[in-house]
């Protein structure tokens, strides 16, 4: 909803994802967790409390869609990721998912801290009522004695966060289970579930697995994904976590979780400290080392007489790593079972016999963005964002310009027009980055079409060098047009460190095509094919990306974007 009136729910890849998800597993579990919040939300203010019948009825909006247009139904709902939570939001939120049939979407608070949320729910029974999960990030496997008390299930509601090698699969095995031995978490989430954006963004690869070449189809399983097999293929949720987990004498962990109708699965880890670390909090150093154990089963799991055994191994040395490889079942005879377990491993003892590692053929080979590349946005479809673009600051949609006879109806169009409630430093302006991080010598041309009358402003870039929670220091070769009828050649998004500057004859409501050539330590731009300014002399940055962009939250479109880089 960029706007009070207007409601789409189909922009994006979420809802297809969250389609092919549920076509797979039915029974996956949706949860919906706002980072930012359109700015009409807070009548004009970074704050979404305000008027939190207005944020209730918008969350409540979204929940809605998704079993209206997409048949989805979402479990659970947070509150504002890693931000000041408001008492009073939360108990209207409950009460308008109550009074909308929305009974069964469960709260989760307050995906920051283990406080004040903890203190907040045993001060007020009504806010107490209203959250059924106590959700955490990055708790470091620990929780806090106060929270245990609520009697509340205990979330790390965003975990793992870290590069997606070995050392990341090694990381997220020890949280999966130390999260509960530790801290009595029965969820742990990982952010992000596929790194599928530009790895030179903050974050890289920081996801279960890497897609991120749509230009050439390339992914890659990473281990973190056969680490999540140990535990997801032989549990659902709903299983319930037996008490008598806990640490081996010799280092590492092991859960057991039951369906409560005679199915067991055992997962143990021995990762040691240099192999699992995760990108936060510091972990402390401890020691693992070869040992042998045994395990009693008791009650009605003494008659179980075997279990299925799937195993992974990390070898740092030799990189010979085994990961999710079926061994032979272990007997278990009266009621016990001994297996002798290496540094770096995972094993899963199960009763559950339908684990499989599964086939899938080899994927396209990895390739560098296409040096010559074009996009005239001729397009209609769900997808509402064109491809390879990635918005870091605004939204860049395509557009149907229906008032424009000639040749520019289809087009991409920068549509939020007031700086949202947000979640990260996000820049002043909008801008959306493109191609290969390491180009440095490149030519970009687009034509662009200011809408907003005198305050209008665009640009097109190269060599732009960062983006994410950090996009409002970076820097580049910035081509700008206003609509005012002037230009500026800056090498910041900011637009305070000015390179050229001059008359350019420009207005809105009129395509004009810019041009913008890199090459060593020189930049030139056109407007029309006309130079306004060439052989500047640049020395920062070296390399980069391509983008463009608004100077301000403003409607402007841009069509037939062209890029050649040597």
């Amino acid at each position: 909803m960029h706007y009070e009136d207007d409601e789409n729910y189909f922009r994006g890849y979420e809802w297809w994802l969250m389609v092919e998800a549920k076509k797979r597993n039915p029974n996956i579990t949706l949860i919906g967790l706002p980072w930012a919040f359109p700015g009409w939300v807070g009548n004009g203010k970074n704050w979404p409390y305000d008027f939190p019948d207005i944020t209730a009825s918008y969350v409540v909006a979204w929940i809605h869609g998704a079993k209206k247009y997409h048949d989805l139904d979402i479990d659970y709902i947070g509150i504002w990721n890693e931000k000041s939570f408001n008492v009073k939001y939360i108990k209207l939120l409950r009460y308008l998912l109550d009074k909308r049939g929305l009974e069964k979407v469960k709260i989760i608070a307050s995906d920051d801290l283990w406080e004040p949320i903890t203190s907040a729910v045993f001060a007020d029974k009504e806010l107490y009522d209203a959250i059924e999960v106590l959700g955490v990030h990055y708790p470091g496997t620990k929780t806090v004695p106060r929270a245990l008390k609520t009697g509340k299930k205990l979330w790390s509601s965003e975990d793992y966060s870290t590069f997606n090698d070995n050392v990341g699969g090694g990381c997220w095995a020890r949280i999966l289970n130390q999260n509960y031995v530790n801290g009595k978490m029965t969820a742990t989430i990982s952010w992000n579930l596929v790194a599928s954006y530009y790895e030179n963004l903050p974050f890289g690869r920081d996801g279960i697995m890497t897609a991120n070449e749509p230009w050439s189809g390339n992914y890659v399983v990473e281990s973190p994904v056969w680490t999540t097999a140990h535990t997801t293929q032989f549990t659902e949720p709903g299983w319930t976590y037996l008490q008598t987990v806990g640490h081996f004498t010799h280092g590492g962990s092991y859960v057991a979780l039951t369906d409560q109708r005679g199915n067991l699965s055992i997962i143990t880890e021995t990762m040691t400290h240099d192999h699992s670390v995760c990108i936060r909090p510091p972990l402390r150093p401890y020691n693992v080392t070869v040992q042998n154990v045994t395990f009693n089963l008791k009650g009605t799991f003494a008659f179980i007489s075997q279990l299925d055994v799937w195993h992974s191994k990390f070898d740092f040395k030799t990189d010979k790593t085994v990961l999710f490889q079926k061994l032979d079942p272990v007997k278990v005879i009266g009621g016990s079972f001994s297996i002798e377990l290496d540094v770096d491993e995972i094993y899963t003892f199960t009763t559950i016999t339908n684990g499989q590692r599964g086939t899938y053929p080899d994927p396209p080979p990895s390739a560098p963005f296409p040096k010559s590349y074009r996009d005239d946005f001729n397009v209609s479809g769900n997808f509402s964002e064109a491809p390879n673009f990635a918005d870091q600051t605004g939204v860049f949609e395509y557009f149907t310009n229906l008032t424009d006879p000639g040749p520019h109806v289809f087009t991409l169009r920068q549509v939020v027009t007031q700086r949202p409630i947000t979640w990260a430093a996000d820049a002043d302006q909008t801008i959306s980055v493109i191609g290969d991080y390491a180009w440095h010598d490149v030519m970009v041309s687009c034509d662009v079409y200011m809408e907003a009358v005198q305050t209008g402003g665009v640009f097109i870039a190269a060599r732009v060098d960062r983006g994410g929670g950090v996009i409002r220091s970076t820097r580049g070769v910035f081509f700008w047009v206003y609509a005012d009828g002037t230009y500026k050649i800056t090498n910041d998004l900011r637009g305070l460190a000015v390179l050229a500057k001059g008359s350019a004859g420009t207005r809105a409501r009129t395509w004009y095509t810019l041009t913008l050539r890199v090459q060593g330590n020189y930049a030139s731009a056109d407007l029309n094919g006309y130079s306004l300014w060439k052989n500047a002399v640049l020395l920062n940055p070296l390399h980069g990306w391509v983008a463009i962009g608004t100077s301000s939250f403003q409607l402007a479109q841009f069509d037939n974007f062209v890029i050649e880089a040597e």
